[in-house]
Protein backbone atom coordinates (compact mmCIF):
# COMPACT_ATOMS: atom_id res chain seq x y z
CA UNK A 1 0.00 0.00 0.00
CA UNK A 2 1.85 3.21 1.26
CA UNK A 3 2.98 5.67 3.69
CA UNK A 4 2.15 9.12 3.09
CA UNK A 5 2.46 12.26 5.12
CA UNK A 6 1.29 16.11 4.43
CA UNK A 7 2.22 18.50 6.84
CA UNK A 8 2.22 22.29 7.10
CA UNK A 9 4.72 25.13 7.65
CA UNK A 10 4.42 27.81 10.19
CA UNK A 11 6.64 30.83 10.21
CA UNK A 12 5.78 33.00 12.57
CA UNK A 13 2.48 31.64 13.10
CA UNK A 14 1.67 31.84 9.38
CA UNK A 15 1.89 29.40 6.72
CA UNK A 16 4.77 29.49 4.94
CA UNK A 17 4.87 26.00 2.85
CA UNK A 18 2.82 22.67 2.85
CA UNK A 19 4.31 19.39 2.07
CA UNK A 20 3.38 15.94 0.81
CA UNK A 21 5.67 13.29 1.35
CA UNK A 22 5.51 9.44 0.24
CA UNK A 23 7.27 5.91 0.23
CA UNK A 24 7.90 4.60 -3.80
CA UNK A 25 6.95 0.94 -3.02
CA UNK A 26 4.00 -0.21 -5.46
CA UNK A 27 3.36 -4.09 -4.23
CA UNK A 28 0.91 -6.92 -5.35
CA UNK A 29 -0.03 -8.40 -2.04
CA UNK A 30 2.98 -10.58 -1.08
CA UNK A 31 3.45 -11.96 -4.25
CA UNK A 32 5.95 -8.37 -6.06
CA UNK A 33 6.96 -5.36 -5.02
CA UNK A 34 8.39 -2.28 -7.09
CA UNK A 35 9.87 0.12 -5.11
CA UNK A 36 10.33 3.11 -7.92
CA UNK A 37 6.58 4.25 -8.06
CA UNK A 38 5.68 7.73 -8.64
CA UNK A 39 2.85 8.82 -5.69
CA UNK A 40 3.32 12.41 -5.26
CA UNK A 41 2.72 14.99 -8.28
CA UNK A 42 2.92 18.87 -8.81
CA UNK A 43 1.85 21.57 -11.28
CA UNK A 44 4.30 23.85 -13.28
CA UNK A 45 1.76 26.48 -13.48
CA UNK A 46 -0.33 26.27 -10.47
CA UNK A 47 0.29 26.24 -6.90
CA UNK A 48 -1.08 22.99 -6.16
CA UNK A 49 0.24 19.88 -5.48
CA UNK A 50 -1.11 15.78 -5.02
CA UNK A 51 -0.46 12.40 -3.46
CA UNK A 52 -2.73 9.05 -3.34
CA UNK A 53 -2.91 6.08 -1.61
CA UNK A 54 -5.18 2.96 -2.40
CA UNK A 55 -5.76 1.51 -5.59
CA UNK A 56 -2.63 2.61 -7.98
CA UNK A 57 -3.44 2.21 -12.02
CA UNK A 58 -6.20 4.87 -11.48
CA UNK A 59 -4.59 7.42 -9.50
CA UNK A 60 -1.70 7.34 -11.02
CA UNK A 61 -2.87 7.90 -14.36
CA UNK A 62 -5.47 10.17 -13.46
CA UNK A 63 -3.15 12.45 -11.23
CA UNK A 64 -0.73 12.78 -14.12
CA UNK A 65 -3.83 13.87 -16.52
CA UNK A 66 -5.26 15.85 -13.90
CA UNK A 67 -2.05 17.84 -13.74
CA UNK A 68 -1.84 18.63 -17.02
CA UNK A 69 -5.16 20.07 -18.02
CA UNK A 70 -4.15 22.42 -14.83
CA UNK A 71 -0.91 23.19 -16.15
CA UNK A 72 -2.49 23.78 -19.70
CA UNK A 73 -4.99 26.34 -17.87
CA UNK A 74 -8.22 24.19 -18.56
CA UNK A 75 -9.44 22.62 -15.69
CA UNK A 76 -9.16 26.13 -12.89
CA UNK A 77 -10.71 29.47 -13.96
CA UNK A 78 -8.92 32.31 -13.54
CA UNK A 79 -8.20 33.77 -9.65
CA UNK A 80 -10.25 30.95 -8.02
CA UNK A 81 -9.84 29.63 -4.94
CA UNK A 82 -8.45 26.60 -3.34
CA UNK A 83 -11.87 25.40 -2.54
CA UNK A 84 -13.09 26.01 -6.02
CA UNK A 85 -10.16 24.27 -7.27
CA UNK A 86 -10.99 21.03 -5.11
CA UNK A 87 -13.98 20.73 -6.17
CA UNK A 88 -12.75 20.87 -9.70
CA UNK A 89 -10.38 18.14 -9.26
CA UNK A 90 -12.75 16.05 -7.01
CA UNK A 91 -15.24 16.00 -10.42
CA UNK A 92 -12.87 15.35 -12.29
CA UNK A 93 -11.64 12.54 -10.51
CA UNK A 94 -15.12 11.03 -10.44
CA UNK A 95 -15.41 11.48 -14.09
CA UNK A 96 -12.82 9.18 -14.46
CA UNK A 97 -13.50 6.83 -12.32
CA UNK A 98 -16.90 6.42 -13.91
CA UNK A 99 -15.38 4.91 -16.81
CA UNK A 100 -13.22 2.85 -14.53
CA UNK A 101 -13.30 -1.35 -14.81
CA UNK A 102 -14.11 -1.86 -11.34
CA UNK A 103 -15.85 -5.15 -12.83
CA UNK A 104 -12.24 -6.68 -13.44
CA UNK A 105 -11.26 -9.01 -10.12
CA UNK A 106 -8.99 -7.39 -7.94
CA UNK A 107 -8.71 -4.07 -9.82
CA UNK A 108 -9.75 -1.70 -7.06
CA UNK A 109 -8.56 -1.69 -3.23
CA UNK A 110 -11.10 -1.29 -0.53
CA UNK A 111 -10.40 2.32 -0.70
CA UNK A 112 -8.91 5.17 -2.80
CA UNK A 113 -7.57 8.64 -1.29
CA UNK A 114 -6.17 11.46 -2.95
CA UNK A 115 -4.25 14.40 -0.78
CA UNK A 116 -4.70 18.15 -2.71
CA UNK A 117 -2.57 20.77 -1.17
CA UNK A 118 -3.44 24.37 -3.09
CA UNK A 119 -2.88 27.83 -2.40
CA UNK A 120 -4.74 31.35 -4.00
CA UNK A 121 -4.10 34.23 -4.61
CA UNK A 122 -3.62 35.69 -0.85
CA UNK A 123 -1.33 32.77 -0.24
CA UNK A 124 -3.96 31.55 1.91
CA UNK A 125 -3.17 27.48 1.67
CA UNK A 126 -5.48 24.48 1.51
CA UNK A 127 -5.56 20.90 2.43
CA UNK A 128 -7.95 18.25 1.40
CA UNK A 129 -8.71 14.69 1.38
CA UNK A 130 -10.88 13.25 -1.24
CA UNK A 131 -11.71 9.71 -0.81
CA UNK A 132 -13.32 7.08 -2.39
CA UNK A 133 -14.43 3.71 -0.68
CA UNK A 134 -15.89 0.48 -1.73
CA UNK A 135 -18.45 -0.16 0.61
CA UNK A 136 -20.30 3.06 0.35
CA UNK A 137 -19.03 3.30 -3.28
CA UNK A 138 -18.90 7.57 -3.13
CA UNK A 139 -16.17 9.88 -2.41
CA UNK A 140 -16.35 12.30 0.29
CA UNK A 141 -13.87 15.23 0.81
CA UNK A 142 -12.54 16.60 4.00
CA UNK A 143 -10.45 19.81 4.74
CA UNK A 144 -8.20 19.43 7.93
CA UNK A 145 -7.78 23.58 9.51
CA UNK A 146 -4.07 24.16 9.29
CA UNK A 147 -2.58 25.29 12.91
CA UNK A 148 -0.44 27.85 14.44
CA UNK A 149 2.42 25.72 14.45
CA UNK A 150 3.99 23.48 12.23
CA UNK A 151 2.03 19.78 12.09
CA UNK A 152 1.04 16.80 10.09
CA UNK A 153 -2.11 17.61 8.11
CA UNK A 154 -2.90 13.84 7.03
CA UNK A 155 -1.36 10.61 7.25
CA UNK A 156 -2.93 7.90 5.35
CA UNK A 157 -1.87 4.55 3.87
CA UNK A 158 -1.53 1.41 5.80
CA UNK A 159 1.88 2.62 7.24
CA UNK A 160 -0.14 5.19 8.90
CA UNK A 161 -0.13 3.45 11.81
CA UNK A 162 3.36 2.91 12.71
CA UNK A 163 4.16 6.79 11.54
CA UNK A 164 1.43 8.01 14.38
CA UNK A 165 3.33 5.90 17.26
CA UNK A 166 6.74 6.96 16.24
CA UNK A 167 5.11 10.62 16.17
CA UNK A 168 4.67 11.15 19.53
CA UNK A 169 8.16 10.39 20.55
CA UNK A 170 9.00 12.97 17.86
CA UNK A 171 6.37 15.49 19.44
CA UNK A 172 7.70 15.45 22.90
CA UNK A 173 11.70 15.73 21.64
CA UNK A 174 12.80 19.16 20.59
CA UNK A 175 11.83 19.27 17.33
CA UNK A 176 8.03 19.38 18.49
CA UNK A 177 6.27 21.47 16.53
CA UNK A 178 8.84 22.17 13.44
CA UNK A 179 8.91 20.26 9.90
CA UNK A 180 11.95 18.18 10.49
CA UNK A 181 9.98 16.52 13.40
CA UNK A 182 7.56 15.40 10.94
CA UNK A 183 10.14 14.45 8.30
CA UNK A 184 12.41 12.98 10.71
CA UNK A 185 9.65 10.80 12.02
CA UNK A 186 8.38 9.73 8.84
CA UNK A 187 12.19 8.44 7.63
CA UNK A 188 12.30 6.72 11.10
CA UNK A 189 9.20 4.96 10.13
CA UNK A 190 9.80 4.35 6.61
CA UNK A 191 13.61 2.94 7.41
CA UNK A 192 12.16 0.29 10.21
CA UNK A 193 8.59 -0.13 8.51
CA UNK A 194 6.93 -3.58 9.46
CA UNK A 195 4.25 -3.44 7.06
CA UNK A 196 5.73 -4.89 3.45
CA UNK A 197 3.61 -2.85 1.37
CA UNK A 198 5.67 0.35 2.19
CA UNK A 199 9.50 0.64 1.24
CA UNK A 200 11.70 2.06 -1.29
CA UNK A 201 13.08 5.93 -1.51
CA UNK A 202 10.69 8.86 0.36
CA UNK A 203 9.73 11.56 -2.57
CA UNK A 204 8.91 15.27 -1.68
CA UNK A 205 7.03 17.41 -3.01
CA UNK A 206 6.13 21.41 -1.28
CA UNK A 207 4.29 24.25 -2.24
CA UNK A 208 5.32 27.77 -0.51
CA UNK A 209 4.18 31.52 -0.27
CA UNK A 210 5.53 31.95 -3.94
CA UNK A 211 5.96 30.11 -7.56
CA UNK A 212 4.23 26.78 -8.32
CA UNK A 213 5.41 23.04 -6.93
CA UNK A 214 8.67 22.33 -5.76
CA UNK A 215 9.99 18.79 -6.71
CA UNK A 216 13.04 17.70 -4.58
CA UNK A 217 15.90 15.05 -4.84
CA UNK A 218 16.30 12.78 -2.09
CA UNK A 219 19.66 11.23 -0.76
CA UNK A 220 18.74 8.30 0.73
CA UNK A 221 20.98 5.42 2.11
CA UNK A 222 23.51 7.16 0.18
CA UNK A 223 22.07 7.37 -3.16
CA UNK A 224 20.14 9.95 -4.95
CA UNK A 225 16.81 9.55 -5.93
CA UNK A 226 14.03 11.92 -7.93
CA UNK A 227 10.22 11.09 -7.88
CA UNK A 228 10.92 7.20 -6.64
CA UNK A 229 13.85 6.25 -8.73
CA UNK A 230 17.04 6.09 -8.32
CA UNK A 231 19.01 8.68 -10.53
CA UNK A 232 23.03 8.58 -9.73
CA UNK A 233 24.07 7.73 -13.10
CA UNK A 234 22.38 11.49 -14.43
CA UNK A 235 23.87 14.92 -14.57
CA UNK A 236 23.21 18.66 -13.74
CA UNK A 237 22.21 17.42 -10.31
CA UNK A 238 21.81 20.77 -8.95
CA UNK A 239 19.20 21.76 -11.09
CA UNK A 240 16.91 20.90 -8.63
CA UNK A 241 17.13 21.11 -4.54
CA UNK A 242 17.87 18.21 -2.40
CA UNK A 243 16.86 16.73 0.88
CA UNK A 244 18.71 14.46 3.16
CA UNK A 245 16.92 12.12 5.88
CA UNK A 246 17.36 14.91 8.28
CA UNK A 247 15.67 17.60 5.92
CA UNK A 248 18.47 19.55 5.69
CA UNK A 249 19.37 21.36 1.90
CA UNK A 250 22.23 19.53 0.33
CA UNK A 251 24.32 19.42 -2.61
CA UNK A 252 22.97 17.42 -5.56
CA UNK A 253 26.49 16.51 -6.35
CA UNK A 254 28.70 16.07 -2.74
CA UNK A 255 25.54 14.57 -1.46
CA UNK A 256 26.94 16.86 1.48
CA UNK A 257 24.68 19.41 3.40
CA UNK A 258 25.15 22.85 2.04
CA UNK A 259 27.67 24.61 4.17
CA UNK A 260 25.30 27.67 3.94
CA UNK A 261 22.47 25.44 5.48
CA UNK A 262 20.74 24.86 8.44
CA UNK A 263 21.50 21.72 10.83
CA UNK A 264 18.42 19.60 11.30
CA UNK A 265 19.57 16.97 14.47
CA UNK A 266 17.25 13.90 15.12
CA UNK A 267 17.54 13.86 18.69
CA UNK A 268 15.89 10.60 18.63
CA UNK A 269 18.81 9.06 16.75
CA UNK A 270 21.98 11.31 18.04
Amino acid sequence: MTLLASWAAIDSRNPSAVYIVSDSRISWGKRAKFDFGKKVFGCHNSPDIFGYCGDVLFPSIVLNQITDLIDQGLLFGENWDCIQKTEAVTKKLIESFKNYPTEVKDITTNSLQVIHCSRDNEQNFHCSKIEWRKEANEWKGTTVELKDFSDKLFVIGSGAKEFKIKYEDHWKSVNTKTSRAIYHCFNDTLENIEDSQCGGAPQLVGLYRIENARHYGIIYNGNRYFQGIKINNLKNFNNIEWRNELFEICDGNTMKIKSNAQRQPNPLRD
